[in-house]
């Protein structure tokens, strides 16, 4: 290193010296950002392969569960039709099971949040309920008749 610095005084000068290494430096810190943005970038691709292969063997295990549950399921079927006696297919429904709809409960508007003020009390000491316009205000109090 010294004798490259030495080299380097004696042809650059020693006025130009810090100029060039400052621009060399700079240079050297691109590079090394370059290589390591090259190197995350192949660390991704081949995580990213894994990955891939990784989700075809669950995607298959899971194409494997669905299909041993899909006979289990069919053979329950036949051996419930054997059971009860019915000859029609599982789309009937189970003796004694009723299908309720889903609860809901009455009057309940989670997003809107109601004041504690009721709308007749309002309404008669004339509290302003909806927003309006300074325009639309005027407009709405102008006596008729009279042109703008």
């Amino acid at each position: 290193m010294a004798l490259i610095g030495a080299v380097a005084l004696i042809v650059i000068g020693p006025e130009k010296l810090p100029r060039v290494a400052r621009t060399v430096g700079t240079l050297l810190g691109k590079a090394q950002r370059y290589v390591a943005d090259v190197k995350n970038e192949v660390n991704r691709s081949m995580e990213l392969d894994e990955l891939k292969k990784m989700k075809e063997t669950v995607e298959g295990a899971a194409r494997d569960v669905e299909n041993s549950i899909q006979t289990n399921a069919s053979d329950f079927e036949k051996s419930w039709a054997e059971a009860t006696g019915d000859s029609s297919s599982s789309s009937s429904s189970l003796p004694g099971m009723e299908i309720f709809p889903e609860y809901k409960h009455p009057k309940k508007k989670w997003r809107l949040k109601q004041g504690a003020t009721p709308q007749w009390y309002k309404a008669r000491s004339g509290v302003r309920t909806r927003a309006q316009s300074g325009a639309a205000r005027v407009a709405r109090f102008r006596p008729p008749g009279r042109p703008l």
